[in-house]
């Protein structure tokens, strides 16, 4: 006879299983702690200088036996940091190491190699190798006389600067690092955290790298299932969203004036001429429904990847290239189709789209008038860039791997190498008879293009990239061939090609730090370019290109997760799209009537800065991703639109957002204002401004407000009248949304 459980054992032990399956459900989609522990250099003895071995005294078995005080520039040096957890792999160049001379000039010394050490008293430290000698060239070498102040980075945060001696020791460095440290006292966050939750400053960083920005609603989501489980529905959500679809407009003549089909049946200057020229001869309509889905839209992952996309594989309005608004959607389906999908499908759907297709000329090469426009680009600008690369982005020299400066980089591909691309990619045009989309007297800018006439394809031989496991390096040539025969081998050359192009070992790191730059950071360490490059080249079922992946890797890396980073050179300025966009979302943006959404047009706050969204004025976007900012060694694309007239400019557009409101109008049907009324409200509860600073600072600054800037923005908010409630809101979202804490996305 089986054993009988006593029944109140029975219902106690159905009462712990129902209490531990509730557990695991409430806590699946739990996030870990986003937060790398920050580095600390290890000092001589009771002062501030960095314990520091010449690299030729340093002895593994006895680390710090052989510091030295002074150092001279060029030579290699050993620091020590402990306080970091590394990951399987992570290596030398995951640090950094930022440099400060008595000028205030920065700099940025290499760090070359990583060894664990045993030293008394501390756990888990590493030698760091250091070689004194900028890496990035913007200022001469520093002073070889004196000291400067050091500092390591790692995954966007920064040990407390030390000082070292640079060829000599003294100097006014030691001062200034007294004032620095007391200053950086003084603007401590004050650690609050209002909402009394773990990681929100995470979760609002992470709103602001994977979408437009973040909102209530979004926070809360994201807040009940965490960042993961959030970041999964975003990857499955259909795009664009249901209540936003894509515009459907019809192709129409390329002549504007056509009476039939064109705009010429509406007599000239009538509002019915303007409204059909504004709908389908610019870019209108596609900046409505982009803004719109940029503000309400659920899929707020895709439409930041697309629009990333839409920044590197670059087509342009601008000067009336991609004349029509119907050209452009069509060109925006293909981007938005692989943005989660694979980069080689991407290359071949971007390669045959007509848009791209008129815009870099490959509608019109042909073999007896070949164009290199389109072949020079998809390898300078859309896959391998101009040099070689190791997978974590760095260049290989040929004096060095990675290059030293002054180094000879290796040239990826040279211009015979064009020439025969563009050979591959001769014959392809509109196909305006026989396609899905094509319509009498209509250029076809919907359907991809085609071998129309056969004769105008190149079918002599091709000598592609060569490089280690090179697919197809040469494309034999078609001999004999007429006909069909052309058309098959024409369709055959482009996969080729496409492959010598995709399997070629710098398009990993070169789309990686690409898609870094625009979600996360604009200097990113090479370990976490090389981490997101990895999983481009295998996505862990043996799958390469894979941007869901891509992306995943990018939002996850600790380097871009965390509550807040130190690190001063992490971020990215905000580009005049998403300064507005992240401004009106946090702000509850609605209509100029504050009685429904926003009509989605915005370009009165993006243009005058820099940014015209689909009227990129060159195929190298708005801002090239190698710009290097005035004055430091680092990379900040955006910084290539700053200038004084778009500075003062930036503030301008947040003064219009807060004091003003775009009106209703003939392009604008509802207008645009942001709705402080649940700002005024606390300003009520709360007359000192704090509680609306709170607020502020967990929406706009993920809770990162220093007390320095709170010091300077309550004397500003009671400077208004305290009846003002309105008044006192825009004071203090001006002051936030046009400090540099905002501007700069950390």
């Amino acid at each position: 006879m089986v054993n009988q459980w006593p029944k109140a054992l029975v219902a106690t032990f159905a009462v712990f299983v129902l209490l531990a399956v509730s557990h695991l459900q409430v806590n699946a989609f739990s996030d870990e702690n986003p937060n790398s522990p920050t580095p600390i250099l290890i000092t001589e003895p009771n002062t501030k200088r960095a314990l520091a071995v010449p690299a030729w005294k340093f002895n593994a078995e006895d680390p710090t036996a052989g510091a030295e005080q002074i150092h001279q520039s060029g030579s290699d040096v050993y620091l020590f940091i402990y306080n970091v957890q590394l990951m399987k792999g992570e290596g030398a160049n995951a640090f950094r190491l930022n440099v400060q001379d008595a000028k205030g000039r920065n700099y940025r010394f290499d760090v070359t190699d990583l060894v664990p050490v045993a030293i008394k008293g501390y756990s888990e430290a590493y030698a760091i190798r250091v070689r004194l000698r900028d890496t990035m060239g913007f200022w001469a070498e520093p002073i070889n006389n004196a000291d400067v102040a050091v500092s390591v980075t790692w995954r966007g945060l920064a040990s407390e600067k030390r000082l070292l001696g640079h060829g000599n020791t003294g100097g006014p460095m030691a001062d200034l690092l007294e004032k620095h440290i007391a200053k950086a006292k003084t603007s401590e966050t004050d650690g609050s955290d209002y909402v009394a939750n773990r990681w929100s400053g995470d979760r609002m960083r992470f709103l602001q790298q994977a979408g437009f920005g973040a909102t209530s609603a979004l926070d809360w989501r994201v807040r009940r299932i965490g960042v993961r489980a959030f970041l999964a529905e975003q990857l499955d959500a259909p795009y664009p969203s249901a209540d936003n679809p894509y515009p459907d407009i019809p192709l129409k003549s390329t002549d504007s004036t056509n009476v039939t089909i064109g705009c010429g049946m509406f007599p000239d200057g009538t509002l019915e001429r303007r409204i059909c020229n504004r709908d389908h001869y610019s870019m209108y309509p596609v900046q409505k429904w982009f803004f719109t889905e940029a503000l309400y839209g659920q899929p707020q992952l895709k439409h930041k990847v697309s629009w990333a996309l839409s920044q590197i594989w670059v087509i342009s309005g601008a000067g009336g290239v991609t004349q029509q608004s119907s050209w452009m959607l069509a060109y925006h389906k293909k981007l938005s189709e692989n943005a989660f999908g694979n980069y080689r499908q991407l290359m071949r759907d971007i390669t045959l789209n007509p848009g791209m297709g008129n815009y870099l000329d490959m509608a019109r090469s042909t073999r007896n008038n070949p164009n290199e426009n389109y072949p020079r680009e998809i390898l300078q600008l859309f896959s391998v860039g101009l040099f070689r690369m190791n997978q974590d982005g760095t260049l290989i020299c040929v004096e060095n791997n990675p290059c030293q400066p002054g180094d000879t980089p290796i040239p990826t591909y040279d211009q015979a190498t064009v020439d025969n691309f563009t050979k591959v990619f001769t014959g392809w045009t509109f196909c305006n008879v026989g396609c899905p989309n094509s319509l009498p007297s209509i250029v076809n800018y919907k359907d991809p293009m085609a071998i129309v006439n056969v004769n105008n394809h190149d079918i002599t031989a091709k000598t592609l990239m060569a490089y280690e496991g090179a697919p197809n390096p040469t494309i034999p040539a078609c001999s004999g061939c007429t006909g069909e025969a052309i058309r098959t081998y024409a369709n055959a050359s482009l996969e080729q090609a496409l492959d010598n192009i995709f399997y070629h070992p710098n398009v990993g790191p070169f789309v990686s730090k690409l898609m870094i730059q625009h979600l996360v950071t604009s200097d990113p360490s090479p370990a976490y370019v090389g981490r997101v490059a990895g999983v481009f080249n295998n996505n862990g079922w043996g799958v390469r290109g894979d941007m869901r992946a891509v992306v995943r890797a990018i939002l996850l890396d600790p380097e871009a997760r965390g509550d807040v980073k130190t690190d001063p050179n992490f971020g990215k300025l905000r580009e005049p799209v998403q300064l507005a966009t992240n401004i009106l979302k946090a702000l509850n943006v609605k209509n100029a009537a504050l009685t429904g959404p926003s009509d989605g047009v915005l370009t009165n706050y993006t243009n005058g800065i820099g940014q015209n969204p689909f009227n990129s004025p060159t195929v190298f976007n708005y801002f090239p991703p190698d710009y290097t900012i005035p004055g430091t060694s680092l990379l900040g694309p955006e910084f290539g639109i700053m200038t004084t007239g778009t500075a003062i400019g930036r503030a301008n557009v947040v003064n219009t957002m807060t004091y003003g409101q775009i009106n209703a109008g003939e392009n604008t049907p509802g207008g645009t204002r942001i709705d402080l009324a649940d700002l005024q409200a606390l300003m009520v509860a709360d007359p000192t401004g704090n509680l609306v600073l709170d607020e502020l600072n967990h929406r706009m600054l993920h809770n990162t407000m220093s007390s320095e800037m709170r010091a300077i923005i309550l004397p500003a908010i009671a400077a208004v009248g305290s009846t003002d409630t309105l008044g006192r809101a825009r004071a203090a979202v001006y002051l936030v949304a046009t400090s540099s804490q905002f501007q700069v996305q950390r």
